[in-house]
């Protein structure tokens, strides 16, 4: 019930326009059973552009020309109600991020913005201002009125499950229910959306891409797909650091096989799996960073030789291990692709290499006459950040054509 106070700003509102749903609540709003949302904070025009001016440069070591936020945003934090596909669809709850551009618009396009690996549990879009790449997505979209969305993904955010790194269908039902809970939030906000475009970077790639599958097998229309960096082939990205390093390989490249292994095991049902991987001398330790233990990550070797165990630089054995063949099946771009999507990759990028980046399109034009609809552009000499930098205006210039 209000007290005379929240009455009297609730009246103050309506009088300025501001459906009640927007106003700052002190607690959780349920839409129905499976969804509830909060407000988290009212980011100003002032804040979103030092985020694209002085933040963005320092994080993606690069100068990239923004355009400007004209509107302020207003963020939200979804819970809602999901199940975990690998385990048998077991329920779960997790969360993700909603933002609002704070104008007198009733209806926006949409973004979907998939993340990038995180070091930490509440690197992710419902923690905004943990989240580097996610402050650079709502200054430059929902501050140029678009709503963004973002999951945090199983394990992640407020989701007390284990990490599902790389686990494609858990990483496709995350992305999807987001998408349906934030539809019903945004309908008791009395909003709506007639476009909606996936984005991701990294990691965030490779789920844009598994959740545009999804979506079209599912009959939702999605006006485009953007990724950067995107590893969309894990197995023929993982073959590389094992048989074909590049002397400019990235030292993260570790987290990778640490992080996956560890949620094969746990999401796979494979007992000891990261134990078979990963040699005696790191296993605790990389089990520790796993679980968000404390810990220097530093401790952790950088080089694979002695990461991983000696029989997974032999190609037959991987492709024949149970790891290998769970990497197999961590692809995300082998079906008729009916929308339109652009993967955007860097020609200097430490973690994707160009032929991984470009492989959605090549494998597309394979296809008979070819299919038109997959286009590989390149960012040109960009590192793994600089390529998500540079590709992030040319991501909205192309959605703001659509």
């Amino acid at each position: 019930m209000l007290n005379v106070v929240q009455a009297f700003f609730l009246v103050a509102l309506l009088a300025l326009g501001v459906p009640p749903a927007l106003a700052r609540q002190e607690t959780p709003i349920a839409v129905n059973s499976d969804v509830k949302y909060e407000f988290l904070a009212r980011w100003d025009v002032d804040r979103l552009n030092k985020i694209l001016k002085t933040d963005t440069p320092a994080f993606s070591g690069i100068n990239v020309q923004y355009t400007p936020a004209r509107n302020a945003v207003r963020l939200y934090r979804i819970t809602y109600n999901s199940v975990i596909p690998e385990k048998g669809n077991k329920p779960t709850v997790t969360s993700g991020l909603l933002a609002v551009p704070d104008t007198n618009g009733t209806s926006f396009p949409t973004v979907s913005y998939q993340h990038g690996t995180v070091y930490e549990r509440e690197q992710v879009p419902s923690f905004a201002d943990q989240s580097a790449e996610t402050e650079l997505m709502i200054a430059q979209f929902a501050g140029q009125g678009y709503m963004l969305i973002g999951a945090d993904y199983f394990g992640l955010g407020i989701s007390t499950e284990p990490e599902g790194y790389m686990v494609k269908a858990s990483h496709q039902q995350a992305t999807y229910d987001l998408l349906i809970a934030s539809r019903a939030v945004l309908k008791s906000m009395k909003l709506s959306s007639d476009k909606l475009f996936l984005a991701g970077w990294s990691q965030g790639g490779f789920v844009t891409m598994a959740m545009l599958e999804k979506l079209e097998a599912v009959g939702i229309k999605v006006d485009g797909a953007a990724t950067a960096s995107a590893p969309l082939d894990v197995y023929a990205l993982m073959e590389g650091f094992l048989l074909y390093p590049r002397k400019f390989d990235a030292a993260w490249l570790n987290s990778i096989v640490i992080l996956s292994s560890f949620a094969y095991e746990n999401y796979y049902g494979e007992p000891g799996l990261a134990h078979s991987v990963l040699t005696d001398e790191y296993y605790q330790m990389s089990k520790d960073a796993y679980d968000r233990k404390p810990g220097n990550p530093a401790n952790i070797t950088t080089d694979l030789h002695k990461l991983m165990r000696p029989e997974y630089f032999d190609s037959n054995y991987f492709a024949n291990s149970a790891y290998g063949k769970l990497i197999m099946s961590a692809q995300s771009y082998r079906w008729p692709i009916k929308s339109p999507v652009r993967n955007y990759y860097g020609e200097a990028d430490e973690a994707i290499t160009t032929g991984v980046g470009r492989m959605a399109m090549t494998y597309a034009q394979a296809m008979g006459s070819g299919n038109p609809n997959v286009e590989a552009v390149s960012t040109g000499q960009t590192s793994h950040r600089g390529t998500f930098a540079t590709a992030v205006p040319q991501w909205k210039t192309w959605f703001d054509s659509k």
